[in-house]
């Protein structure tokens, strides 16, 4: 067998036949990964334009260099010599489809310099690159095995051809979306089992399936054995049909059976296939499954997919049905998966459209044959006792313009979808039961509250309420709360002086020049953490209730937290009073899908009671009151979460511009060691942004916007972040817009931990010039003149441990603002006063409750810049990428997730299709790299040549040897 397949292989390049075969395959797919699929346009690190082309390309290219196996074979008359050859037949036909296999691998080991380049042009995941090869050798495998056999049957090659691309082709064809999108969506599944382009697509995904590798390998299997049989026929043909010509047929029967049926026997097997994905983005985390293994009682996620839908959803079902049966196996009972057509099912579209608010969505497109509107169901329902979520196709897929009448459409990211919805109805249920039931530690509740004789008459009553409340806890909890309370000024002063040494805690007063002090303050313990409980607003019962059990929640895993927003203020517009949180739309939207999410002005001088973070977007003009609200949110162990720097855009005058911006929060950063310089980065690795540009056609000037690279939207690749930090994770692009540098003193933090989050390049530097129009005419590099000096500049930091209050030793804004507020009441006019004092009633005093010190567990993160997060930014980068730009989002998603230590879904996210982008300065030298790899399968070809021609040396040197003819 062996020699026959050498013997063949070295026929292909004996004549011209492998060089035309190889010539002809580079070049098309060279041509198809470049021009027709558009590799630089895409801007996507992956190989998949290489692949995407293959199981066409394969059907002919398999046919011609099978077509003269055989066929050439029966003409030239030298087939019944091999029949009468004590060669096997199986041997013979294992032989030649070995020798075309080779061929079909020195193809591809030829095509090895693109997904080589691609590497060095952007983070490529190699498991897909694997998964293509595989696919692309199992695929051609099985088109051989089916033009060897038609070849066998024929003695005219060109009609071994063109019978080899039919049948090829009706293979292809019965997967394919084109006869797909007639069927309803069983029978789709039906024929995409049979088709082997939609096998290869699922293989080419890097999910490796024992269902499709074995599927190819039935066809090589059924072909391959009716061509031994019809060489074995061939032998006895004419001859009077015997026993062993039936048994001939019976057994070569027998075994296209059990090759098919074997299809059939793995197809209900869903864990026979292994994820070569970076990160395993098709697989079950184990973030899910401890998800998961929370379910108390039965949920029930059920899909509403219509039977016809768009044509470019119709190939997403498939996967959402095997991922969903993951889900149910990895739920081990726990969790029951339905997949209904609500069309065919009345009763259940009435409860879906009234109880679910799930309707159909028309759909709209056209096909060669028709235009048409269809009404389509592509919905996913997920409850969990009285709680539900409901997916459309908005929050599971992803569109990417290939061009402008070319969308590529495809999952998002399934499993994190999926997941937080489960996470989302879960924490809902188990919000509205008992507190405990997920504390699975003690908890020590200490209070530091001093004797009632000191105490104002409205903590008096609240001391009660804390008492009523404590008890009941206590009751709940089943033995995991403790109750502790102690006097500090009980002991001499000592146990006084060890809550301002560690915890920074001071004594409160009433007023601002009350000389009575007392103490009132709140702790929980348990499992190495601390959380200070605030003092509701109101000092009612009710509010510190919601307290105490917002600081329980932060020990449990089973509740959805609160983040506290704070955006800039309404701005006044010709059109009235404009919200400024509206820029910021989609931040809002994503931290809601997971978050409990409430919106503060900060300028009562408190963070709301519940909330278990502060980000700041954008502040703006902060006074001493909300400064307050923020500093001592992080002096109780919260994190504050900070996007601004000294620079805002503005187009107000039509034209963009920079202008300084004051958040009001420069001074209070730079009391803990970060201050910003008043400069912005520039950066030569960048992002591109739209500009107009004039040009001149016909004497007549034409303005157009062009995207050019621009130094401001500072491009950070994974080299410039923190990879060992969750709070990135996933993430190995980030752009952003307009930033400026921070500085890190370190004599300020000793004891703290620093991270630097994300940085610029090498080459980047700074300007404090405010003009940020590109001038390429002067600057035709980057538009803007390149800095002096050059080096990385850090644009986002963590900086945890202990920080020391901004208004130590300072009095308090709250009680400061009650004494201005007292005064100006005094200076009222007389009648106006005797007027109030008849409605007045006596106001709630203001508590002076200072606390000096942090817990160690306090965290700022700071970004260097205000607008990376705004809709307007996101909505410039979606143009350029042609897809949805989630990547700032999602940064601020992790930053949350890993601050509350919620961080069983950083796993999942960030495994976007369309993450993988290119190096920005690809685009400056993408001629040289496409040029570089039409030279190199020229060099490869021209290799293979150099080799075939030194082997001919040597076998003529053989022979001269032989007939002593060599000199």
């Amino acid at each position: 067998m062996l020699r026959i397949a050498r013997k063949e292989f070295a026929g292909f390049f004996s004549s011209p036949i492998a060089f035309i075969f190889l010539g002809a395959f580079l070049a098309v797919t060279l041509f198809v990964f470049f021009w027709v699929e558009k590799f630089f346009s895409r801007n996507i690190a992956d190989v998949r334009p290489l692949f995407e082309w293959m199981p066409l390309l394969l059907i002919f290219l398999g046919a011609a260099i099978t077509m003269r196996m055989w066929s050439e074979e029966r003409r030239a008359g030298t087939l019944e010599f091999l029949l009468t050859t004590p060669a096997k037949n199986y041997q013979l036909v294992l032989g030649k489809f070995l020798a075309c296999l080779s061929l079909v691998i020195v193809a591809l080991l030829l095509t090895l310099p693109l997904p080589l380049t691609v590497s060095v042009l952007g983070p490529l995941d190699w498991g897909p690159v694997f998964g293509g090869y595989i696919a692309t050798l199992f695929l051609a495998a099985a088109y051989v095995a089916i033009g060897l056999f038609i070849s066998a049957r024929s003695v005219n090659q060109i009609i071994s051809l063109i019978l080899t691309v039919g049948v090829c082709g009706i293979f292809y064809l019965l997967g394919s979306d084109a006869l797909t999108s007639l069927f309803g969506n069983r029978t789709s599944e039906f024929l995409k089992l049979l088709g082997s382009g939609s096998r290869f697509d699922s293989i080419t995904r890097g999910v490796i399936d024992l269902r499709d590798l074995y599927y190819y390998l039935s066809l090589v299997g059924v072909f391959l054995t009716l061509n031994v049989y019809i060489l074995e026929w061939l032998r006895w043909a004419g001859n009077t049909r015997n026993a062993n010509h039936r048994l001939w047929g019976m057994v070569t029967g027998l075994l296209v059976i059990n090759f098919l049926a074997a299809n059939l026997w793995l197809a209900p097997m869903n864990n026979v296939r292994t994820d070569v994905t970076q990160g395993n983005i098709y697989s079950i985390s184990n973030a899910t499954r401890n998800h998961l293994a929370q379910l108390r009682e039965p949920m029930l996620i059920r899909g509403y997919f219509s039977a016809q839908t768009h044509p470019l959803l119709a190939p997403l079902v498939p996967r959402l049905r095997d991922l969903l049966e993951e889900y149910a196996v990895a739920g081990e009972g726990r969790l029951r998966v339905e997949f209904i057509d609500p069309l065919a099912h009345p009763e259940l579209e009435q409860e879906a459209n009234e109880k679910y608010a799930i309707r159909p969505v028309p759909f709209q497109f056209a096909s060669k044959y028709q235009s048409s509107v269809v009404n389509s169901y592509f919905n996913i329902l997920i409850q969990y006792g009285d709680q539900y979520e409901v997916l459309d196709f908005t929050d599971l897929i992803d569109v990417k313009a290939q061009s402008e009448t070319s969308l590529d459409v495809d999952l998002r990211n399934p499993e994190y979808d999926l997941t937080q919805a489960i996470k989302k109805v879960l924490y809902a249920y188990q919000g509205a039961g008992d507190l405990f039931e997920n504390i699975f530690h003690p908890v020590n509740f200490k209070g530091y509250i001093s004797s009632n004789d000191k105490l104002p008459d409205v903590l008096k009553s609240l001391r009660k309420d804390l008492d009523a409340i404590l008890s009941e806890l206590a009751e709940r909890s089943g033995g995991k709360l403790s109750i502790e309370n102690r006097d500090p000024d009980a002991d001499g002063g000592a146990l006084a002086e060890q809550l301002e040494a560690e915890f920074g805690f001071r004594p409160m007063a009433a007023g601002l020049f009350d000389a009575n002090t007392f103490w009132f303050y709140l702790t929980l313990e348990g499992g190495e953490r601390l959380i200070q409980v605030p003092l509701p607003e109101e000092f009612d019962k009710a509010g510190l209730e919601r307290s105490i059990q917002a600081a329980l929640k932060r020990f449990s895993k089973g509740f959805l937290k609160t983040i506290a927003l704070h955006t800039p203020a309404p701005t006044m517009t010709q059109f009235g009073m404009a919200p400024s949180d509206e820029r910021f739309n989609w931040l809002r939207d994503a931290l809601t899908e997971e978050h409990n999410l409430t919106t503060t002005d900060l300028i009562n001088g408190q963070v709301p009671d519940d909330a278990d973070l502060l980000l700041l977007v954008s502040p703006e003009n902060l006074v001493a009151k909300q400064l307050f609200a923020v500093d001592q949110f992080l002096m109780r162990g919260g994190t504050v979460v900070i996007a601004t720097s000294p620079f805002e855009t503005d187009s107000s005058q039509g034209t963009l511009a920079i202008r300084q911006h004051q958040s009001g929060l420069d001074e209070w950063l730079g009391h803990h060691g970060i201050e910003f310089k008043p400069q912005l980065v520039l950066d030569p690795q960048n992002a591109a942004f739209p500009i107009p540009v004039d040009r001149e056609i016909g004497g007549f000037v034409v303005r157009e916007t062009q995207m050019v690279n621009y130094p401001y939207f500072v491009d950070i690749r994974s080299h410039g972040m923190a990879q060992e930090n969750g709070i990135t994770a996933g993430l190995n692009q980030m752009t952003l817009t307009w930033p400026s540098p921070i500085n890190v003193d370190q004599e300020k933090n000793p004891a703290r931990q620093i991270i630097r989050l994300l940085e610029s390049s090498d080459e980047a530097w700074t300007s404090d010039n405010l003009n940020i129009q590109p001038d390429y005419n002067t600057h035709a590099q980057y538009g803007f003149p390149i800095g002096e000096e050059q080096g990385k500049q850090l644009l986002s930091v963590l900086v945890e441990g202990r920080f020391d209050s901004f208004f130590k030793d300072k009095p308090s804004p709250l009680t400061a603002a009650e004494e201005e507020t007292d005064a100006d009441i005094d200076d009222m006019a007389t009648g106006e006063t005797e007027q109030n004092e008849q409605e007045e009633t006596e106001p709630e005093p203001t508590i002076s409750r200072l606390i000096d010190r942090s817990p160690e567990s306090s965290r700022i993160i700071l970004f260097a810049s205000n607008t990376f997060l705004a809709d307007d930014i996101l909505n410039l980068a979606t143009t350029g990428l042609g897809t949805r730009y989630l990547n700032p989002v999602e940064l601020i998603e992790n930053a949350v997730d890993w601050s509350l230590e919620d961080r069983d879904l950083l796993e999942i996210r960030g495994r976007a299709q369309f993450s993988r982008t290119l190096n920005p300065q690809v685009h400056e030298t993408q001629v040289f790299w496409e040029y570089l790899n039409y030279g190199l399968a020229l060099l490869g070809l021209l290799l293979i040549w150099l080799i075939r021609w030194q082997i001919n040396k040597q076998t003529r040197l053989r022979y001269a040897v032989i007939l002593g003819t060599a000199e």
